[in-house]
């Protein structure tokens, strides 16, 4: 066999746009990772009512592109990238240092890998062409960077691996805030996974397959499943916020208790890669939520959105509605993580164990009598979601049984000594005693006199 048949003979269309779509989705995740860290310090501004970033624009200090100077602050990402470029990387004595080093490489990795089986742009009606003397024929292609059967598994399957990376880092660093944080990560995304599962286990029992394509042309004809299933998409939600060791589940990286958690003994880029990794498993989260409960790239009454639509423009805008689905839910993450404070560490595995996989437990039943009987349509879902979180709420009592006795709940610990328990005698004393503090106005009254 000659060179050109062999290369007829691998070279088709689908291998073509499944090539272009990794390459290009790899450099527009590495891009909307570095704003969405600019986003991530809007948002956190404007709800503690601030500005946030504002000055930094590309001029680079040159007269000729003062025009660009300030640009929103849309300079801020590259400035902060080069910042973490230059500085010191510093490794300390005692670590494993082969372990500390591929740690962040570990973690980034899975990160950079899961959105592959994503279908962004529906299906495409590629014409048949010729490259490079090479006839490439045409047909239906997926714009997708890998269309598998086992899509959602392989989803599961390489998020599950992000662990390795934070538990590696933290026994390699030596240090024992950072070896508590990679317990708490490994603990805290063990416990998540299990309701994680059971909420993609009811929509595939609903939709009845594995293959992405076909769970969005099922929410293109029967609705989307967040309407259906409220309860799972909920679940998957909080489930995918552990996972990601976003707030209020940072517990692996509190820095009240723990420094900084995995990565308090990193600097300049191998630090820089833990975050670039949580905002990459943050965009492949929130692909996989849209893709399995808000239709993937499905509106309704739009018809170039439709799996029916096979051309090139239906492709473009059906990966612009994809991504901004996925835009908006990152937007959402970073709302709660500014607004809702960080849950105990107890709390959350208790919430895990008692509440949530319970609850997923719950709607995979109810999904399996449902689907069994025959009642798939929005209403009766939407009756059977009702019927679970009503049995879990009457049930909650007995599974909080005994554990209310250990003072779970944020309660007061009376420390001896103290002014809220005082020594057996011991008058408390909280207001001052000095005269200048309890004149009302000191310079005109006590320091004049003195």
């Amino acid at each position: 066999m000659n060179t050109l048949a062999f290369l007829e003979s691998i070279l088709t269309g689908q291998l073509l746009v499944s090539g272009l779509v990794i390459v290009l989705l790899v450099h527009v995740i590495l891009g909307t990772v570095a704003y969405m860290i600019y986003l991530e310090r809007k948002i956190c501004a404007y709800v503690q009512d601030r500005i946030g970033p504002n000055r930094v624009g590309f001029d680079f200090g040159l007269p000729a592109l003062s025009f660009l100077k300030g640009a929103l602050g849309l300079g801020q990402p590259l400035a902060d990238g080069l910042k973490l470029f230059l500085k010191e990387d510093y490794t300390p004595t005692r670590v494993d240092r082969l372990m500390f080093t591929l740690a962040p490489a570990i973690i980034i990795v899975p990160a950079l890998m899961g959105f592959v089986v994503i279908p962004w742009g529906g299906v495409w009606d590629m014409p048949s062409f010729t490259l490079l003397g090479v006839a490439v024929e045409g047909g239906p292609v997926h714009v997708t960077g890998a269309a598998i059967n086992v899509g959602v598994v392989y989803l599961l399957a390489i998020g599950s691996l992000g662990v390795y990376g934070v538990t590696l880092g933290g026994w390699a660093s030596n240090n024992k805030y950072s070896f508590l944080g990679g317990l708490r990560a490994t603990a805290q995304m063990i416990s998540y996974e299990i309701p994680l599962g059971l909420s993609l286990m009811a929509v595939l029992l609903v939709v009845g397959s594995l293959v992405p394509e076909r769970i969005v042309g099922f929410q293109a004809r029967e609705g989307w499943l967040m309407l259906s299933q409220p309860l799972a998409g909920v679940l998957f939600f909080v489930s995918i916020l552990a996972e990601a060791n976003r707030a209020p589940f940072d517990n692996a990286e509190a820095e009240q208790e723990l420094v900084g958690g995995y990565h308090t003994e990193y600097s300049s880029m191998r630090w820089a890669m833990y975050f670039l990794a949580e905002y990459a498993h943050m965009i492949t989260s929130c692909a996989f939520f849209t893709l399995l409960f808000l239709g993937g790239y499905h509106l309704p009454l739009v018809p170039w959105l439709r799996p029916e639509d096979t051309s090139i423009a239906g492709a473009l805008l059906k990966f612009g509605v994809f991504f901004g689905k996925v835009v908006g839910l990152i937007c959402a993450m970073m709302v709660i993580r500014w607004t809702i404070p960080r849950l105990r560490y107890d709390q959350i595995m208790i919430m895990a164990w008692q509440v949530v996989i319970p609850l997923s437990l719950g709607v995979v039943v109810g999904t399996s009598v449902a689907v069994h009987l025959g009642w798939t349509g929005i209403l009766p879902m939407l009756a059977m979601n009702g019927v679970v979180l009503a049995l879990l709420l009457a049930a909650q009592p007995f599974l909080d049984k005994g554990v209310r006795t250990r003072a779970l709940p944020n309660a007061r610990i009376r420390l001896y000594g103290s002014r809220f328990s005082p020594m057996p005698g011991e008058r408390v004393v909280t207001s001052p005693s000095d005269p200048t503090a309890l004149e009302d106005r000191p310079y005109e009254g006590t320091a004049r006199m003195i």
